[in-house]
């Protein structure tokens, strides 16, 4: 199978295999969480969830439909990019096979969700986000925390020259607002990375991520005036992409940066101390898809979503006796030690 079409949860099952077979710290908890199934697919429960947020989806263009040529459609922008990010979350879900053991089946959900839907490609995301999984926060290793738009580390702000720099100094601030890009962005990332992949497995993205365009673009067309459609794709855009941002910002920012030329971390320490969880009752679990209970997603990131919050108690007790931390913090205050923890990667520049 191409590499990028292996699921983020085959590509982390052998360092989590690894670590429990030479009894490791993560050993017992790895059996304890087996031991209640959390770790079983719960399958009906992701089906009623994609058929209720399909319908919804359908509602949404179907009041575009009716209300027509008109700037009062704008307002269903909001609505739609919180649908999108829904579908968004189902992808990857898919991508960790969460949802199925069969990878054909996982990979079709994926393309369908990512491609189809979205205009994502789905195999842009799963190999950037196998490589995050398998190193967060190691500036060498993952993605995540590499050298973009934004930086990490003040190493890597010091290179920084011309605009790059000025972006730096700033990118606290400017942070929430270069959100407002990412809609679009994930969009060109996923057309990039059609050129790394296999000719079969590219004909068959580009395909959907083409069809995506062609629909969505029918849609707009057809129901108002270029202008309005043009403001509109912008806005819904701008919407998906500052929500999906926020849904991943309190993930790792801030959180411990394994030192590369420092001792190897087992599984257990990696994904506990470069994650923190965001507390909340249902409406957070809906509103970040189930990334609050990050720490958990790391440590078994086939788990299916329902269980994450079921698995805490036993992640977080294992953590108090082994005397290893547990970040968990609320969703305000978890903005505000990522954005701090920018603001201090850009101040040497200022």
């Amino acid at each position: 199978m191409p590499q990028a079409a292996t699921t983020v949860a085959e590509r982390t099952r052998d360092s989590a295999g690894s670590a429990g077979s030479t009894g490791s710290d993560f050993a017992p908890l790895l059996r304890a969480v087996k031991g209640q199934g959390l770790l079983e697919r719960r399958t009906g429960w992701y089906a009623a969830g994609i058929a209720a947020n399909l319908i919804a989806l359908g509602a949404v263009l179907t009041g575009m439909v009716l209300l027509g040529n008109t700037w009062w459609t704008l307002l269903l922008a909001l609505p739609l990019a919180i649908f999108w990010s829904r579908t968004a979350f189902v992808g990857h879900d898919a991508g960790h096979a969460q949802i199925s053991g069969d990878r054909r089946a996982s990979r079709a959900i994926g393309l369908v969700h990512a491609n189809l839907l979205l205009g994502m490609n789905e195999a842009w995301w799963n190999d950037k986000h196998v490589r995050h999984h398998a190193n967060p926060n190691h500036v060498d290793k993952d993605p995540d925390v590499g050298v973009g738009a934004l930086v990490w580390t003040q190493k890597q702000a010091a290179q920084r020259e011309g605009f790059a720099r000025w972006l730096t100094r700033n990118q606290a601030r400017l942070f929430f607002p270069m959100l407002l890009l990412e809609g679009i962005a994930l969009k060109i990332s996923g057309f990039q990375y059609l050129r790394q992949q296999p000719a079969r497995e590219r004909a068959l993205s580009a395909l959907l991520l083409v069809a995506h365009l062609g629909l969505y673009a029918t849609l707009l067309l057809t129901v108002m005036s270029p202008g309005k459609a043009v403001v509109f794709a912008l806005v819904h855009h701008a919407l998906f992409g500052l929500h999906l941002g926020m849904a991943f910002a309190p993930n790792h920012k801030g959180m411990e940066m394994p030192d590369p030329d420092g001792d190897r971390w087992g599984h257990l320490q990696r994904q506990v101390l470069t994650s923190r969880n965001v507390r909340g009752a249902f409406l957070t679990d809906w509103f970040l898809g189930g990334l609050n209970y990050q720490i958990e997603h790391h440590l078994f990131p086939s788990m299916p979503r329902p269980h994450l919050r079921l698995a805490q108690p036993l992640v977080k007790a294992h953590c108090e006796e082994l005397g290893m931390p547990y970040a968990e913090t609320g969703l305000i205050e978890s903005y505000r030690q990522a954005l701090d923890h920018m603001h201090e990667v850009g101040a040497p520049l200022r």
